[in-house]
C-alpha cells in the first residue's frame, strides 16, 4: 500500500476504526454486520467514534493555528478581499482543507468571531467539505479525470455564487454569538506562550463539543437507520435514470446521512456501478458532504432560522444544477 492510499483509508477515512468496530459487533454482540441490526450497530459506533475523533483532533490543530491569528489580524489580512473576489479566494481556501462538514463549522466559528464578512464565511463553508485537492485525485480514480475537474470547478461556483448571494442579503443579524468565553479568549491570544495555546485549544475543543454532541449522536443514529434499513434495490428504483425526480431524491435522501468526501466517495461509486446516472450519484455525494444533518444542527447553533434556511436553500438549489447538469453531459465526459 502506498502512502497516499495509507493516508487516505487509515488516517482519514480510519478504516482501522471501520475493522475494529466490526470485531467488536460480532464478537462482543455476536451480530452479522450484513443484518439489519448489525450493520446500524457497526454504522452507529464507527461513525460516532470517527466523528469525535476528527472533531476533537481537527478543532484542537484549527484552534491552535486561531491562536496566532487574533480577530484583528485576521480581518486585516482577509478584508483585503471584498464582494465576489472575497467569496472566491475563501472558496479556494476550502480546497486546501479536506474537513468535514462538521469540523468545517469551527472554521466558520473562527470566521464569524473575527468579524469577517458572511461572503467570505460562507464560500469556505460549502467548499470545504465538498471540494478539495484529496478527492479531485480519488474521484478521478473512479470517474475519470474529467468528471472529477468538472465537479471540483461546479463545487467552487456553487461556494463562490453562494457566498457571493448571502453578502448581499445583509444578514449579519442573523448570526448568534457562540460562546463569550471563547472569543474573549481568541481576542487575547497573539501574545500567548506555548503552554497558554495549547490550554487554549483544550479548553475551546472542550467547549464546542460540550455543546454539540448530544445533536451529533442523534444525527448519527437517524443516519444508521436510513443507511441499513432503507432497501438497495428501492433506492436504485428510486434514483434510476427513468426517474426525472431521481437528483431532487437523491440530494434530499444524502441530508440525513453523515461521511466526509472520502468515505462518501466509495459509496457514489457503487451507486454508480449499480446504473445510478452520474450526476444523481454526485448529487448525492454533494448533499452528504456539505448538507449533512450532524453539521446542519450545529451550524443552528451559530445562524438564525432564516439564515439557515437561506444557506441550505442556496446549496441545494446549486447542488440539483450540478446534478442535472452532469446528467446531461456526463455520458460525453466519461
Amino acid at each position: 500500500m502506498s502512502i497516499f492510499n495509507f493516508f487516505t483509508d487509515q488516517v482519514l477515512g480510519m478504516k482501522w476504526l471501520s475493522d475494529l468496530t466490526t470485531l467488536l459487533v460480532k464478537n462482543i454482540f455476536n451480530l452479522d454486520i450484513t443484518s439489519k441490526l448489525g450493520g446500524s450497530i457497526q454504522f452507529f459506533i464507527y461513525d460516532t467514534i470517527k466523528i469525535f475523533i476528527l472533531l476533537g483532533v481537527l478543532i484542537f490543530l484549527i484552534s491552535y493555528i486561531q491562536s496566532y491569528f487574533p480577530p484583528e489580524k485576521t480581518k486585516k489580512i482577509l478584508t483585503k478581499f471584498k464582494g465576489l473576489s472575497g467569496a472566491t479566494v475563501s472558496a479556494l481556501l476550502g480546497t486546501v482543507t479536506p474537513f468535514c462538514s462538521c469540523s468545517s463549522i469551527p472554521i466558520f466559528i473562527g470566521f464569524s468571531n473575527a468579524g469577517l464578512p458572511l461572503g467570505v464565511t460562507f464560500s469556505f463553508l460549502i467548499s470545504s467539505p465538498m471540494v478539495d485537492l484529496a478527492s479531485l485525485l480519488l474521484l478521478a480514480g473512479f470517474f475519470g479525470m474529467n468528471i472529477s475537474i468538472l465537479y471540483v470547478v461546479l463545487g467552487l461556483i456553487i461556494a463562490v455564487v453562494g457566498g457571493t448571494i448571502i453578502s448581499k442579503l445583509n444578514l449579519e443579524n442573523e448570526i448568534q454569538t457562540y460562546t463569550e468565553h471563547t472569543r474573549e479568549l481568541y481576542a487575547e491570544s497573539e501574545n500567548f506562550n506555548q503552554k497558554q495555546r495549547l490550554n487554549y485549544a483544550k479548553e475551546d475543543t472542550l467547549a464546542i463539543i460540550k455543546n454539540v454532541y448530544k445533536y451529533v449522536i442523534i444525527g448519527v443514529g437517524i443516519g444508521a437507520l436510513i443507511h441499513n434499513y432503507i432497501p438497495q434495490d428501492l433506492i436504485l428504483k428510486v434514483l434510476g435514470d427513468n426517474n426525472p425526480f431521481s437528483v431532487i431524491i437523491a440530494s434530499v435522501v444524502g441530508i440525513p446521512m453523515y461521511a466526509d468526501i472520502f468515505g462518501t466517495i466509495p459509496i457514489a461509486e457503487a451507486l454508480f456501478m449499480a446504473g445510478v446516472p452520474i450526476g444523481t450519484v454526485l448529487a448525492f455525494m454533494m448533499s452528504v458532504t456539505a448538507l449533512s444533518l450532524p453539521s446542519m444542527i450545529m451550524l443552528s447553533k451559530v445562524v438564525k432560522p432564516k439564515l439557515l434556511a437561506i444557506f441550505i436553500g442556496i446549496v441545494t438549489i446549486g447542488i440539483v444544477i450540478t446534478g442535472y447538469l452532469f446528467n446531461a453531459i456526463g455520458p460525453f465526459l466519461m
